[in-house]
């Protein structure tokens, strides 16, 4: 069993503002329960770009969803080919 840490960083302070610890990856555990406690600690503007990386829970089709219902920017980091 493992645990797992969920962090959202404002870039502008480089402020943890929302976080969720987690047993599992699912976006329920993660993303969702940590961008809940990010909205209480800090008011969001609505030019807010949510920057990510490729990870499976920001790829889930639920958090695609989720993001476009509420407004949210997405960026993600490139994908790369190792050489």
């Amino acid at each position: 069993m493992g645990l797992y840490l969920t962090t959202m960083l404002d870039l502008a302070d480089r402020k943890i503002v929302g976080w969720a610890l987690s047993e599992d990856m699912t976006v329920e555990n993660t993303v969702y329960k940590a961008w809940v406690k990010a909205r209480k600690n800090r008011e969001i503007s609505d030019d807010f770009i949510f920057h990510s990386d490729r990870g499976v829970q920001y790829c889930n089709p639920k958090y695609v969803e989720f993001a476009e219902n509420n407004g949210i920017k997405m960026s993600m980091t490139e994908q790369y080919a190792p050489y």
